[in-house]
């Protein structure tokens, strides 16, 4: 089988990769909700255990915002790459009938409202 001029595989492995990192990037923002709102499960344990009362709640809401903007800066991060990369692709191997920029605007909006809820975290924690 002959080898094609043009190979839109690697366009689609690149926004495959992309699209891995939203997904990393989702995830290191739920792990972070959790830590943020961890303080909530020590309030309602302090009520039933005295002793729980001791543990401060303050510390996994500072770690859970620094995963929460370190979710939504991963994908802004990913975003750069996939673009420099797609960049550098000659235009032959982009797919023509193909929206290019549908997964772009989807993780930007993600990391925005990422930062968003961060500041949302920040704000509460005053």
């Amino acid at each position: 089988m002959p080898i094609a001029d043009n190979d839109p595989r690697v366009f689609f492995a690149a926004e495959r990769t992309l699209l891995a990192w939203l997904r990393t990037g989702l995830t290191i923002i739920a792990i972070g909700v959790v830590l943020a709102r961890f303080g909530l499960f020590l309030e309602l344990l302090a009520a039933q255990v005295p002793a729980a009362a001791r543990a401060g709640a303050g510390g996994s809401a500072i770690f859970g915002i620094g995963f929460v903007l370190l979710g939504a800066g991963a994908i802004v991060a990913a975003v750069i790459q996939h673009r420099r990369f797609v960049a550098t692709l000659p235009a032959i191997d982009l797919p023509a009938q193909y929206s290019r920029s549908f997964a772009i605007g989807l993780s930007l909006a993600v990391a925005c409202l990422g930062f968003a809820l961060g500041a949302w975290l920040i704000y509460e924690l005053r």
